[in-house]
């Protein structure tokens, strides 16, 4: 089967340019804004630790003009209670608004990666195909976390700052505007730093998440592929191609904290020069009597303030535009397109009486085709394909012209060289794409007008690679029908001659699987695999290399039940043993995505064509 390309080789995670900073953050917003109470409370919290900063330096004045140098110390024992009840209330606001904002972060990251879970599961397949794993993965961990501390560090320190940066310029306007203008001067020359190597920061931290995205997804791949790495001596090429990705993430940190640590200290240097500049004119101003000694005090001490709201601005947006990065990889794959699916016909149980079908709840074995005027068309596993033409790029076909009809309970086998598109007619059965011409119907009914969900649930399917999930053995059975009850189960894996091996592990059914069932052979897995089919209990059923991973012998051991599974379905094989095929009702060969050959087994080694060739070993399977 031909399949588009999805890897990310070295340079191969694209990093573009971030999107517009804007409509990320709106989309961020839109997310914490969900908590409008709780916000509401840190709002009037930040406000109120703000308003108590800078009222408490602006007292400064008074202590000094009217208490210190008259030398009222009743006076001035007043004014401290006074500050020190201000900036108490103001620390124990900052508390509650930083440990309100812990809740709301963790929230706020959980219904993302709800959100994104759930988009990942309206993806269509070409999705998955197209994107590494361990890349999505990231976007889960990384991105997430990052998003994450910015929330719960920066969100409200912003907001807070940037109250107090107000509240200070408007204090420093009030006490002396001559003093505050060199102060405007060297805001001005603040922002521009601040212009110049946060858009430098934002480009860098992008190509950072991107990379780390590319070196997850190759470590992935890495360590599940550690085998083949081993029998093939490839240790050292792993090594090279790690290398070059590892380098490039470690260029993109380096030139993302780069930028993100040289704010700092221009900052820093800029708001100390600001102040040194401001001491010597509020010095000058007071000595020629324009200026009082508590009002330069409390000036200065806005001084500092003035500088910490934008060292503590530039600190955070570090940490802001890792979190945009983040979000907008994370948002990226929000606005994929999901699966389309414009199906209005479902499938329904039915009571069969004769020919007549009636609709039920009660499980009867028989099931119907349900069209959008209520009209029910029994499911009988009539399957079509009329001058299909398909490719997973438009520039390249993979099924050209393919005609073939399977009826109900008939096994018709396919047989071909690897990407002769075998495999590729399956897909198209469950629809995990769309063919570009042509028509695919089910019992008459064209399958785009069947609903996916309906569609898939009318077929079992066992692939080549089977894959177990983390619990019990019978949990994994049962992932065929989730409601199969444990008789249902144990019936299914006698069914595929699964039973006997399962008895003899060490909970029999109830035994936990982890890494894939890596406590199991491959034969074992694909038993259950098969015994997974047998409980859904399918009408049509499509086995893609469904032996492939087993002996010979256990083979012949499942092959009675195999033919109980597959009695009354129309079904669909694939297989590279040509000996599993020799009973099926049509055998169609395939080389190139066109029919080349069809017809029984004795039909085709009669014409001594290509099939006879693969059958008695003229020609091989590649």
């Amino acid at each position: 089967m031909s399949r588009p390309g999805g890897g990310h080789g070295p340079g191969g995670h694209g990093f573009q340019k971030p999107k517009n900073l804007g409509s990320t953050v709106k989309k961020l917003m839109a997310y914490i804004g969900r908590y409008k109470a709780a916000l509401v409370l840190v709002a009037l919290c930040l406000v109120v630790s703000s308003a108590g900063s800078i009222a408490g330096s602006y007292l400064m004045k008074p202590v000094i003009n009217d208490y210190i140098l008259p030398g009222d110390f009743k006076g001035l024992l007043r004014m401290l209670i006074l500050m020190g009840a201000i900036y108490g209330l103001s620390a124990l606001c900052s508390f509650a608004y930083a440990r309100i904002m812990v809740h709301i972060s963790q929230k706020t990251v959980a219904q993302l990666r709800q959100d994104l879970f759930d988009k990942l599961q309206s993806l269509p397949l070409k999705y998955f195909d197209t994107h590494q794993s361990g890349d999505l993965m990231s976007r889960f961990t990384n991105d997430i976390d990052t998003v994450s501390e910015m929330i719960n560090n920066s969100f409200a320190s912003l907001i807070s700052s940037s109250l107090t940066f107000i509240g200070v310029i408007a204090m420093m306007f009030y006490l002396n505007w001559i003093l505050t203008l060199i102060s405007v001067v060297f805001l001005f020359l603040m922002l521009m730093v601040v212009k110049t190597i946060g858009g430098k920061s934002r480009v860098s931290y992008k190509r950072q998440q991107g990379a780390l995205g590319a070196v997850n997804g190759y470590v992935e791949e890495m360590i599940e592929g550690q085998k083949v790495i081993k029998v093939f001596n490839h240790e050292k090429k792993a090594r090279e191609s790690f290398d070059v990705l590892n380098t490039e993430y470690r260029d993109a940190a380096t030139m993302a904290n780069t930028y993100a640590f040289s704010m700092m200290p221009a900052m820093g240097n800029l708001s100390k020069i600001d102040y040194a500049v401001t001491c010597c004119v509020g010095g000058l101003l007071a000595i020629g009597g324009m200026f009082d000694i508590g009002g330069l005090a409390a000036y200065l001490t806005y001084v500092k303030q003035f500088s910490q709201p934008i060292t503590q601005i530039s600190q955070q947006v570090n940490t802001i535009l890792a979190a945009v990065a983040g979000a907008e990889r994370i948002f990226d794959v929000m606005e994929a397109q999901p699966e389309s699916d414009e199906g209005k016909t479902v499938l329904v149980r039915v009571r069969k009486e004769g020919e007549t079908l009636t609709e039920t709840d009660v499980r009867t074995g028989h099931w119907a085709w349900k069209k959008p005027d209520g009209r029910l068309t029994e499911l009988r596993g009539d399957v079509r394909f009329d001058h299909v033409v398909f490719g997973y790029n438009e520039d390249k076909v993979v099924l050209n012209d393919i005609s073939l009809f399977a009826k109900p309970g008939q096994k018709i086998a396919f047989v071909g060289s690897t990407g002769a598109g075998k495999t590729t007619i399956t897909n198209l059965i469950n629809r995990f794409y769309d063919i570009q011409s042509g028509t695919i119907t089910y019992d008459g009914i064209n399958v785009q007008e069947i609903a996916k969900e309906s569609l898939r649930r009318s077929l079992g399917v066992v692939l080549q690679d089977t894959h177990l999930f983390t619990g019990t053995v019978a949990d994994n059975i049962r992932y065929g029908r989730l409601n199969a009850t444990d008789e249902e189960v144990e019936a299914a894996a006698k069914l595929a001659n699964a039973d006997a091996f399962i008895r003899h592990l060490p909970n029999g059914y109830q035994t936990q699987l982890k890494g894939d069932g890596g406590n199991l052979s491959q034969g074992e897995r694909q038993l259950l695999a098969i015994a997974r089919a047998a409980v859904s209990d399918p009408p049509v059923l499509i086995l893609d290399e469904a032996t492939s991973s087993i002996d010979t012998r256990t083979e012949k051991l499942i092959e009675k039940g195999m033919d109980s599974l597959m009695e009354d379905r129309t079904v669909f094989v694939i297989a590279h043993r040509l000996s599993t095929v020799r009973n099926a009702k049509a055998i169609l060969v395939l080389e190139n995505g066109s029919i080349i050959e069809r017809g029984d087994h004795l039909q085709l080694i009669e014409e001594k064509g290509r099939y006879y060739q693969l059958y008695t070993g003229q020609a091989e399977l590649n």
